[in-house]
């Protein structure tokens, strides 16, 4: 962003025209920040509740009586139970390698705390990566304005990925042909060349469909295979029983389309899969990504600058998570609670003492997870000490003890390394913080303090911590350093230029044979987990067998019972950031209220108009939603953006409600799209 200030006030953003990979482009969501960030709802003063529970009210306390209560509740409850009564929650509300995903983890961990485990957002996706090709950046994404065949695989990326169209439609201009496989015919699909349309949860038995037709039919790169994979033979045999004509009555893809998709992949090089995060919200979720993340190097398309797979290219990025995590005192007898599971940890589900203290910040778990009624219902809890750092008054905030006013992103220095580019960015603080509000780092900073932690991180001023944030001294980052920075706000890592950026042409894969395992070597390890989000500690997986070749798993909930026949998929909505901004005026009016899309087939038959009041259920909830009657639906489907506040529905529930909480196959990731639902009318 450039941002505009006038006295001591934000007045204007903008997208900076300059950069080479956003060029200017600002989404929805933030177009109108300088609205967010002087928001009259917003809190900017520490706040004690005086109503009841989920009541919302609240009265103004220092930071001085904020932290004393903070620090004596906590104390009592370790006095009482031990530290891992004390659970934290957070995810990525905040994206800075200060303030973001890590800022409280050396906190808790000096606590002795419970480890929060955060997998369900690309857990699975991260770990089938890394188990098929390692910790590898794999391709540069500007690089794409080369590629002459691209899949876009479970990924809207005018809505989730804006930045990168551009580059896309740059390669469609010079002949590419741009494909999309997904449910919905969505911004993106309309402007692809060819709409896949497919059975949610059924991606592997595309992909391993896709395997058989090259590989059966000779279309793959032999001396690439031969040079750069482990287990291709046992591949070879295994996908002859994936036929298109099977996969044909498991995606519901016409057998001659998977034919001609396998044909045109192996036969248009370079070509390249954009992988979305929502390829892994299924049963077998982490096959799928696994079978998808195999198909580039059976056609040889690391060869060239425009070929292979794009995932999200953080690996280049040296940054310190295990010196931003810090070391639990108990690091191989922690109490590990997946944050998918908040609900039932709430309740007492888990071995150990109760849960008696919650600290969420950079989260808004009311929202985001699943099981929803069970997480209001825990955070209700009178005997629950909740805090929780934000902005606003939260869906899950108005059931916090204590409310932390937190800085955004212009109130506070940071860096940021990216999910989809390779730039390493500098955020400065433009403008002071609003009224008492702090930056996640110095509240971490002084209930360390408040709770008698030794730890020199706490002492150090934000330029000390980010430079023990990064590894300084890797290839990647020869030229930059925190100086240059802040001087020119930007600096793209030092790899070869995007046209010339083929990492893998002769295979040099960071797996442990340093190639691509096509039967992976570490599927022997169990429920394997990337390290990213397992933060260090040793010893989670959970004993579940993982394939060591990609395997189709089909859909445990959806087909399996008459009484729910829809597929309910949620993705994130276009005008939301998860749940940030749905309080905003403008992105509420732009994204419109809970709907619920389904296609014309399916809404003549259950006598249900376009626009009008719907009731989705299943054995865990109903939610009420508008109606959208259309054809970008398959039949048997149903959608519903995930972000919606429960508050701003008519039963105080919102789409997560429905989800279940069970695990996919690989790495413990969400089952967000397995999941059955039914829609009919509502009167009102």
């Amino acid at each position: 962003m450039v941002v505009t200030v006038e006295g001591d006030r934000v007045t204007k953003v903008r997208g900076n025209p300059d950069h080479p990979f956003t060029r200017g482009g600002l989404c929805v969501k933030v177009t109108d920040f300088p609205a967010h960030l002087y928001n009259e709802d917003r809190i900017v003063t520490p706040q004690r509740r005086v109503g009841a529970k989920g009541d919302g009210r609240f009265e103004p306390i220092t930071w001085d009586e904020a932290l004393d209560e903070i620090a004596a509740r906590f104390t009592d409850i370790i006095d009482r139970h031990g530290p891992e009564a004390i659970l934290p929650y957070s995810y990525l509300g905040n994206m800075g390698i200060l303030n973001g995903l890590t800022v409280g983890d050396r906190f808790f961990n000096n606590l002795g705390a419970s480890v929060s485990e955060r997998t369900f957002c690309d857990g699975g996706g991260i770990s089938a990566y890394l188990m098929t090709l390692g910790p590898t950046a794999a391709v540069d994404p500007e690089s794409l304005v080369h590629s002459r065949y691209i899949i876009i695989w479970a990924c809207n990326v005018l809505s989730n990925n804006l930045h990168l169209w551009p580059f896309i439609e740059e390669a469609q201009k010079r002949g590419a042909k741009v494909v999309c496989i997904d449910p919905v015919r969505h911004r993106t699909a309309e402007k692809a060349d060819w709409h896949i349309p497919i059975r949610p949860g059924t991606d592997a038995a595309l992909a391993l469909a896709m395997m058989h037709v090259i590989i059966g039919e000779g279309l793959h790169d032999a001396d690439y295979v031969a040079a750069n994979t482990t287990g291709f033979e046992e591949l070879a045999e295994h996908v002859v029983q994936y036929t298109p004509e099977w996969a044909e009555g498991e995606t519901g893809i016409p057998a001659q389309d998977i034919r001609t998709l396998a044909r045109e992949f192996a036969t248009s090089p370079p070509a390249m899969i954009r992988v979305g995060v929502a390829l892994e919200r299924s049963t077998a979720g982490g096959n799928a990504a696994r079978a998808v993340f195999s198909l580039p190097a059976l056609t040889g398309s690391w060869r060239e600058v425009g070929g292979g797979v794009l995932q999200m290219p953080i690996w280049a990025f040296p940054v310190a998570w295990d010196h931003l995590h810090g070391l639990h005192p108990d690091a191989d007898n922690v109490r590990i609670i997946n944050q998918w599971e908040l609900g039932r940890a709430l309740a007492g589900g888990f071995d150990g003492p109760p849960i008696e203290g919650l600290f969420v910040y950079n989260s808004n778990p009311a929202v985001v997870t699943s099981a929803q009624q069970s997480v209001i219902d825990g955070l209700a809890r009178d005997d629950l000490f909740v805090v929780v750092s934000d902005h606003f008054l939260t869906d899950t905030a108005r059931y916090a003890d204590i409310f932390l006013p937190a800085a955004m992103a212009m109130e506070q220095n940071d860096l940021m390394f990216s999910w989809g580019h390779l730039y390493l960015t500098y955020n400065p603080k433009v403008v002071e913080p609003q009224g008492e509000a702090l930056a996640n780092n110095e509240q971490f900073r002084r209930l360390a303090r408040r709770m008698g932690i030794d730890d020199p991180w706490f002492e150090l001023s934000d330029d000390e911590q980010l430079v023990q944030s990064l590894d300084w001294s890797v290839p990647q980052m020869v030229g930059i350093d925190l100086d240059r920075l802040k001087a020119d706000g930007y600096l793209r890592l030092n790899l070869p230029p995007a046209d010339e950026y083929a990492p893998h042409r002769n295979g040099n894969f960071p797996t442990p044979s340093g190639k691509v395992e096509l039967l992976s070597s570490m599927a022997a390890g169990g429920n394997f987990v990337a390290p990213l989000f397992r933060q260090g500690i040793p010893g989670n997986q959970d004993g579940k067998p993982v394939d060591a070749l990609p395997t189709y798993h089909q859909p445990v909930e959806i087909g399996s019972n008459d009484a729910y026949p829809l597929a309910l998929i949620s993705p994130k909505a276009h005008a939301f950031l998860n749940s940030q901004y749905a309080n905003m005026d403008k992105q509420l009016t732009q994204q419109g209220p809970q709907t619920c899309r389904l296609n014309v087939d399916d809404a003549a038959a259950r006598g249900i108009a376009d626009r009008s009041p719907v009731r989705v259920f299943n054995g865990r909830a109903s939610v009420a939603a508008v109606a959208r009657v259309g054809t970008d639906v398959a039949r048997g489907v149903v959608l519903m953006p995930m972000g919606h506040w429960p508050s701003g529905s008519p039963d105080g529930l919102a789409v997560n409600a429905l989800t279940s909480t069970r695990y996919a196959d690989i790495g413990r990731a969400p089952t967000f799209s397995d999941t059955a639902v039914e829609v009919e009318p509502a009167a009102g």
